[in-house]
């Protein structure tokens, strides 16, 4: 690496604090009667349920979901024996990876010892703490035989990364571009460079897919693995050929793929011709590969290329599969990761590739067009959709092979993964599944937006709406191609074109007249506004009845849309104004402020009202309301005018919704923490934080959401009108995809509500 990039790392895992991991409770520990529970003596009471049933383990325990990374440091990285406390960075980064991906807990172990007896009883003792052994860069041949004495003695899944999480990876990457290619598994011919642990593995997946054994051909440094060759490795012999051939380019003639696992340079440019048509070349050498991808592909433009690193197409790289392999695993209480769970998971990652990227996808990848096709032949490794696709497939072979000690209901098992997957999610669950087969009629109004086309697949994949498109026909066609999506104009959603669905348009013109004429809105400018503004269009089919509801904007100013919408929508009876409601998914749960968007300074009978409709949005939810309204005055220490305003709301919410669970005016430490609200005052109406944030002013609002937003890393739920008569929200220029998703579920819900 350059010295820039070098200083970069040391800073990165020295500050703010040295290392990669730290460890953190999951239990409140703030007061004697918390330690007893913790310690002693509570802590006897699981102790004697496990003694008595083990398996209560993972039910007192973390050890369900707690997995070992354990090396001696002899084959590390591109690093080699650096040893086993040199090695603990890159442990410490598995770690990490662990518990990005697929919210794994992990101890890092380095055992230091190189003899191999020794690490199999280091390593199996410690089978009482963790419900996983993820094996990590240990050298061949010795890892062959750690492995399966491993397997052999412990009744946990025992997985070598290095082994089986690159297999999986090129199977999957092997089948699609086979696919791409034209040819199959059964008939493809393959040579290795490389005759070690991984591509020993890679190998003997592949073949249990499909490959023949007789057309696999291995070389190594010593060339070509050859049936009179003396002092094979370990699984070597059953791939060596009868042969004369003893180098590499002797045998690249029958390779429809070359997989290399070995060293830099090794596939020479001038031996590409000797490839058949079409071939797959996996230089998976790291960090530099056996041939660059631009070399190979100037030597031959027909061939698919993949390799270990992320600044080319195709990258061959085992976060992909050892997280989630792990995650079904321990999810499905595996005692061991078998042949069907390893070729599960590599189909579902060819599967996976095979769709097309959300959003969130290629915006981690700056933009680019992730379409299944030679430069996309696996997902990337920020794919959100991995954990719930090959989870799920790895949890289901191993209850149909007998290895699971428990057994999941996948559907129910890959929903709560997806709810797992996204912070959104977990606030969203309960108004999907409201939500969930309900096909309400939804109006886009920015139906040209990328975010907007790719929310819509997404809708209509989990069958919760029937998208109604504002937008320029002629735009769709070709824009819905090139992001890869793969609904149908006219079978799967209704367009609204302006240029050209007349018959559509000219009735919303009259209805729009008569609500709009007299708000502002010249006579001269009616036809314009509902051609010309996709937000007036979208607003008029909801009025009108055309749809049931109606998302809009996202593309400019947010209040320039918000009043398009608020001259056509009327307000419910019990409103004088609408609001604006967003949501949070924190560390401690779900958090609501208002108003976010659309009061700047309310009046003490709006702080009221916004809360009484805050308090019945947030039940859609699921959730209980628990409403405190924020000042910078606790419980009346501060006479000033905001503070008295934030009173006096609450003695009119009382009044109006006296059983609603709220209290105030309150600092927001003491909302969101009991100990120190019961300090304040002795008889609170809510116990537990409050789950709803009643702001006294519009920035008091924003500039909470924003900043809770940033610092926490949490998508912003919303915002959501509340006080309409009719569904409909409007998009900010920030909102995303799956923010649009979420809008579209949670409109879809109100629909079913009101009916």
């Amino acid at each position: 690496m350059d010295d820039t990039l070098r200083r970069a790392a040391l800073e990165y895992h020295r500050h703010p604090r040295s290392g990669k991991l730290r460890i953190e409770p999951t239990k409140r520990m703030v007061n004697q009667s918390d330690l007893a529970l913790a310690y002693s003596p509570g802590v006897a009471a699981p102790c004697e349920e496990i003694a008595a049933d083990p398996s209560k383990a993972e039910e007192y325990t973390a050890r369900g979901n707690l997995v070992a990374v354990i090396t001696n440091g002899t084959a590390v990285l591109g690093l080699g024996a650096i040893g086993a406390l040199a090695s603990k960075p890159v442990m410490e980064g598995k770690a990490v990876l662990f518990k990005k991906f697929a919210d794994i807990d992990v101890f890092d172990i380095e055992i230091d010892t190189t003899d191999p007896e020794k690490f199999i009883e280091a390593v199996a003792l410690l089978e009482p703490t963790f419900g996983g052994i993820n094996l990590e860069d240990i050298r061949a041949p010795e890892c062959f035989a750690i492995e399966a004495a491993l397997r052999e003695r412990m009744n946990i899944p025992v997985f070598h990364d290095d082994q089986h999480g690159t297999a999986i990876v090129v199977a999957a990457a092997v089948r699609n571009a086979l696919v791409l290619q034209g040819k199959t598994l059964a008939e493809a011919r393959l040579v290795t460079s490389g005759a070690g642990a991984a591509a020993l593995a890679c190998v003997d997946l592949l073949v249990s897919m499909g490959l023949a054994a007789e057309n696999v051909t291995l070389t190594d440094k010593d060339g070509v693995v050859h049936s009179g060759r003396a002092g094979m490795g370990p699984n070597m012999a059953r791939y060596a050929r009868h042969t004369d051939a003893r180098t590499l380019p002797e045998v690249l003639p029958d390779a429809d793929v070359f997989l290399g696992l070995s060293a830099p340079g090794v596939l020479k440019p001038e031996w590409l011709p000797l490839l058949p048509e079409r071939p797959l070349i996996f230089a998976l050498a790291n960090p530099e590969p056996e041939i660059r991808p631009d070399i190979a592909q100037a030597a031959r433009p027909d061939a698919i290329v993949a390799t270990g690193r992320s600044d080319y197409p195709n990258q061959v790289n085992n976060v992909l599969c050892f997280p989630y392999i792990f995650r079904g695993a321990l999810d499905a209480g595996a005692t061991t990761i078998n042949e069907a769970m390893k070729v599960a998971a590599a189909e579902a990652i060819a599967s996976l590739a095979r769709q097309p990227a959300p959003e969130a996808v290629t915006q981690a990848y700056g933009g680019q067009k992730l379409q299944f096709g030679p430069e996309y032949i696996i997902p990337t490794p920020f794919d959100p959709r991995l954990i719930v696709e090959i989870a799920p497939a790895v949890a289901k072979a191993a209850m149909d092979t007998g290895v699971a000690r428990r057994t999941l209901d996948i559907e129910a098992y890959r929903r709560s993964l997806s709810q797992k997957n996204t912070r959104s999610a977990q606030l969203m669950m309960p108004v999907f599944e409201a939500a969930r087969h309900s096909r309400t009629r939804i109006a886009y109004g920015e139906g040209e937006d990328d975010r907007v086309l790719r929310a819509i697949q997404v809708a209509l994949d989990d069958g919760i709406a029937r998208p109604v498109i504002v937008a320029r026909r002629r735009i769709l066609e070709r824009r819905l191609p090139a992001l890869g999506l793969r609904f149908e104009l006219d079978r799967d959603v209704e367009v609204i074109d302006p240029e050209t669905d007349h018959d559509v348009i000219r009735p919303l013109i009259e209805a729009y007249r008569s609500v709009a004429a007299r708000k502002g809105v010249p006579a001269a400018e009616i036809t314009r506004h509902v051609y010309r503004r996709p937000t007036v269009t979208a607003a008029m089919l909801l009025k009108t009845g055309h749809v049931d509801a109606a998302l809009v904007g996202g593309n400019s100013e947010y209040w320039s849309q918000i009043e398009y919408v608020l001259r056509i929508i009327d307000r419910v009876p019990e409103a004088s104004r609408v609001y604006a409601l967003s949501g949070l998914i924190l560390e401690a749960g779900a958090l609501f402020i208002t108003d976010t968007h659309m009061v700047p300074e309310p009046s003490s009978e709006q702080v009221a009202e916004m809360t009484v409709l805050a308090a019945g949005a947030v039940r859609n939810f699921g959730l209980e309301p628990r409403l405190a309204l924020l000042s910078h005055s606790s419980f009346g220490t501060s006479h000033s005018p905001s503070a008295r305003k934030m009173r006096k709301a609450l003695e009119i919410v009382r009044k109006a919704a006296p059983d609603l669970l709220v209290d105030g005016e309150m600092h927001a430490d003491a909302a969101l923490s009991q100990p120190i609200r019961e300090r304040l005052v002795p008889d609170s109406r809510f116990e537990g934080p409050a789950n709803v944030l009643v702001m006294p002013n519009l920035d008091a609002a924003n500039i909470s959401l924003t900043a809770l937003s940033a610092s926490s890393q949490s998508p912003i739920v919303g915002p959501m009108l509340v006080g309409l008569s009719q569904p409909i929200h409007v998009l900010t220029p920030l909102t995303t995809a799956r923010g649009i998703v979420n809008l579209t579920t949670i409109a879809a819900a109100e629909v079913g509500q009101r009916r």
